[in-house]
């Protein structure tokens, strides 16, 4: 059984031959870190500013007046047909409210 041997990678490195090295100053270094920052800073800012309009108009939109027939209510009576004509104790009633006892 044969072995076949490879050149060690620090070999193919030094001879360019796999990896390039772009060496750059530090100062561009530091340029381009902080125009990364920037950027994501940017970004950070319009989803943050996006976010916060969005929940402003649905928090405006939930306590805005509400329009009578506007809303939908949910429920109802039983039997609605019972409040069509009031019977004797409910008109008893309402005459005592409004003070007209026949009495």
């Amino acid at each position: 059984m044969a072995i076949i041997s490879q050149k060690p990678f620090m070999d193919n490195l030094q001879m360019g031959l796999c990896v390039r090295i772009f060496v750059v100053d530090e100062s561009t270094t530091r340029t381009i870190a902080y125009a990364i920052f920037g950027i994501s800073f940017a970004v950070m800012i319009y989803f943050i500013a996006k976010q916060a309009a969005q929940n402003r108009k649905s928090f405006v939109d939930d306590k805005a007046p509400k329009i009578a027939g506007a809303d939908t209510l949910t429920g109802g009576a039983k039997n609605p047909q019972q409040f069509d004509e009031p019977d004797d104790d409910a008109l008893d009633e309402m005459a005592k409210l409004l003070d007209e006892d026949d009495d």
